[in-house]
């Protein structure tokens, strides 16, 4: 496990829309742009196997800026295929925030970096003590059936709290802005709580009434 001594004050970073990466969670990524095979090389070549992950959104110019809260993960797995192209995994280990960017030689965007405020992070996993377990899932059936999706639902039933409501959030198809907004609840049960705000207001067409907390 990483430890906070370990944690480096730069980062290179992803910046993929909709890709979610939250602390003890795991993202498995298709990397295949050479910019970001090269991020990926330079990555595996540190001790910490560490990239960020970053929400981007469009900038007054026309380009990519950045939002200031992101997830870190260590490449976990790794492998490639015949044609160059890599399949890996990230294990989320602790959001960042970004002080600035910095300009350099890489192909890839990297840059400057704060940990604080996030040391929860790498700790143990955290409990939703005001869980309504079965009221939620009951939500999420009715939305799965919406969406026409379907999923193991005794799997569901036994995941821990932790798990269930950051895979949800990872998986599920909300906008980036949502997704921002889920990784930067400040615990698992402000999570839970955005979560099931955003799947009611899928649920209603948009219109707001009173959720399910």
């Amino acid at each position: 496990m990483i430890q906070a001594n370990d944690l480096p004050d730069t980062l290179p970073v992803f910046p993929l829309p909709g890709a979610l990466l939250l602390p003890r969670s795991r993202l498995p990524l298709h990397i295949f742009e050479p910019r970001y095979l090269q991020m990926l090389e330079d990555a595996l070549k540190t001790p910490q196997r560490l990239i960020g992950m970053v929400q981007p959104f469009p900038g007054k110019d026309g380009t990519n800026e950045l939002h200031s809260i992101g997830c870190a993960g260590r490449v976990t797995q790794f492998s490639e295929t015949e044609d160059g192209r890599y399949l890996i995994t990230l294990s989320g280990v602790s959001r960042f925030r970004i002080s600035n960017e910095i300009d350099g030689f890489t192909p890839y965007r990297r840059c400057k970096i704060t940990w604080d405020g996030f040391e929860r992070d790498l700790g143990k996993g955290e409990h939703d003590t005001h869980f309504n377990r079965p009221g939620f899932l009951d939500l999420l059936e009715r939305y799965f059936e919406s969406r026409n999706l379907s999923t193991d639902w005794e799997t569901l039933k036994d995941a821990d709290d932790e798990l269930l409501i950051n895979s949800l959030s990872m998986l599920l198809d909300f906008d980036p802005e949502d997704k921002q907004a889920l990784l930067e609840a400040p615990c698992l049960a402000t999570r839970r709580e955005t979560l099931v705000t955003l799947i009611e207001f899928l649920l209603r067409g948009g219109s707001h009434e009173e959720t399910l907390q």
